[in-house]
This record gives structure tokens, C-alpha cells and sequence, in this order.
């Protein structure tokens, strides 16, 4: 469907770019990305996923907005204190645009849930805080043959990769599950560092959609806040991957 002459103001920025143009942004319309975690990480690439034109955006989280949360989880404000994170992610997104669709997700991803869910998306966005949650997302997006971003941020420090399952090195290749730590005190993070690694988040779901530029993947790419020093790191298919090897 040609774009509207609304659309055409909107992504008037994009439209003049040679590697998107009208057709990429129509491609952008039709795309389906889910979004697991709507805190710090899942804020940022919202946001642009929804600026951006992305047709169908799907948030999945099962928990509410805390006070704690607003120092870097800018899809919520402080009114939004005691709601579901995807019902506050909604209404800042429809405010943004109100033509997107949003699928909410009000829950947990799990062993039940994830892989269903997962498979009706065309690219997936780790945004969680847990390595339960992220073996768990690697694995549904393993099955389903679905692409996705990983990501994680600690204290100054954040990484991020992405992965085409059976063709690149996948979460479960760099990490081993076996011995998993129980994060039971939260720690510490930089209020911008979210922004920023979420943000390139967003961008590898963008050039997946549009086929453009060289995708993050068998490359970890970490941040460090404190020194800006930003690296990117090759790393290998695990022959002996318990998820992806043959």
C-alpha cells in the first residue's frame, strides 16, 4: 500500500535515505518485532522501533512500575507508578504514533509461553535482566528460527550481539547455563547506559528488516561507560553448543 501523505511527512528522514527510501519504509510498516522487557533496555528500542514505523510491536512483561525504575527506564513516568509495564509502554508508544499496533504481552516469558509467542514476530529483542529469561528467549528463538538481539548492562558496562539461529554463534554458545549466579541483590546501572545499548538494539532489528549493512552477529560489541572504550569482539559457533551444534 502506497505511503499516505501523513506517513510521508512522518519518515520524511528515512525516505531520503538511499538504503531505505519509500519501499524500505514500507517494508518497515509491514515488520513484527517483539520486545521482552519493557524496563531500561525495552524503553530505548520502543521507542525508536515505534519512531521508526515499525508496524506491529509486541511488549512482554509481566511486572509493574516501581519508583526505582524511573532512573533509566524512560518508557514510564512517575504517574505510571503501580501499572503494568506494557500498559504504561502503550501509552507512551501511542503518543508517539497512535497508527502502530501494539501486541501486550501482561506476563512472564516462559518455558510455556515463549516459544508461541516468539514465533508469530519477525525479529526478537531481548531486553531482559535475568539469564534465566535470556537462555530461555535464545532457546525459543532457536526453535522457532526467529532472529534476535541479545543484550545485557551492568554497573558502566553493557553488550550486545545478534543472532541468526543455526547459521550464527548463538547466546547458549558464549554462555554456559550450568551454574547460573542467583541475583538476588539488584545492582547498579548508569541511568544512559540502557539508552545506548538498547538503542543499537533497535538499529539491528531496523537493518534486519531492511537487509542493509552488516549485522552484529558472531561479534559481541561491549561498552564501557566509564572509559568509552567500545570493542567489538569476533566469537565462534561452539561445536559442542548444546543448542546449536549438529
Amino acid at each position: 500500500m502506497p505511503l499516505s501523505a501523513n506517513q510521508r511527512q512522518r519518515y520524511a528522514r528515512h525516505l531520503v535515505l538511499d538504503e531505505i527510501g519509500e519501499a524500505g519504509q514500507e517494508k518497515l510498516l509491514k515488520a513484527k518485532v517483539l520486545i521482552i522487557g519493557a524496563g531500561g533496555l525495552g524503553s530505548p528500542a520502543a521507542f525508536y522501533l515505534a519512531a521508526a514505523g515499525i508496524g506491529t510491536i509486541g511488549l512482554m512483561d509481566g511486572d509493574t512500575v516501581d519508583l526505582s525504575n524511573l532512573q533509566r527506564q524512560i518508557l514510564h513516568t512517575t504517574t505510571s507508578i503501580g501499572e503494568q509495564k506494557v500498559s504504561s509502554a502503550a501509552q507512551r508508544l501511542h503518543d508517539l504514533d497512535p497508527d502502530i499496533t501494539l501486541n501486550l504481552y501482561p506476563l512472564w516469558c516462559t518455558a510455556n509461553n515463549a516459544e508461541e509467542i516468539v514465533a508469530q514476530y519477525d525479529f526478537v529483542i531481548d531486553a531482559t535482566d535475568n539469564f534465566g529469561s535470556k537462555f530461555l528467549i535464545s532457546r525459543a528463538c532457536h526453535y522457532a528460527v526467529k532472529p534476535y538481539s541479545h543484550a545485557g548492562i551492568r554497573e558502566f558496562y553493557g553488550q550486545t550481539m545478534t543472532v541468526h539461529p543455526g547459521a550464527t554463534t548463538c547466546y547458549h554458545c558464549l554462555f554456559h547455563e550450568s551454574g547460573i549466579p542467583d541475583e538476588t541483590i539488584p545492582k547498579g546501572t548508569l541511568c544512559a547506559l540502557p539508552g545506548i545499548i538498547g538503542s543499537i538494539q533497535a538499529t539491528e532489528a531496523i537493518k534486519h528488516i531492511l537487509t542493509i549493512g552488516v549485522p552484529l552477529t558472531n561479534t559481541l560489541l561491549t561498552c564501557d561507560t566509564l572509559t568509552m572504550n567500545i570493542r567489538k569482539v569476533p566469537v565462534r559457533r561452539n561445536p559442542h553448543c548444546l543448542l546449536c551444534s549438529a
